[in-house]
């Protein structure tokens, strides 16, 4: 819970979203991810590097293989995530990824935008 006393709170722009956050879900079941029909979503990898993303629609990965470090845009704050876990990223967040292990990847992207 922030303080009115915490100057990060302070500083925030009104005009902004920083509660845009990456929800990581840790090695999701097998009918969880049946559910989602993953294996039917498009893959898409990349090799070790620096990738500055935005998300113009909320997108969802579910990684196959991999190590990124997510730092958000505007903030010294980064998420882990890779192999195994099912990633929900928000609309409207800009980031740059930093892969240490290539990526093999399942993915899609919300259609309402």
């Amino acid at each position: 819970m922030a303080s009115s006393s915490d100057p990060e709170a302070m500083a925030t722009d009104s005009s902004t979203d920083h509660h845009l956050a990456i929800r990581v879900e840790k090695n999701p079941s097998e009918s969880r991810l049946a559910e989602l029909g993953i294996k039917s979503w498009p893959k898409w990898g990349c090799p070790p590097g620096k990738f500055p993303l935005k998300f113009d629609a909320e997108g969802t990965c579910y990684f196959l293989k991999g190590k990124v470090k997510a730092y958000i845009k505007g903030s010294s704050d980064f998420v882990e995530f890779g192999a195994g876990d099912l990633v929900t990223i928000p609309k409207g967040l800009s980031c740059t990824w930093d892969v240490s292990v290539a990526i093999d990847k399942h993915y899609k992207f919300d259609a309402s935008f």
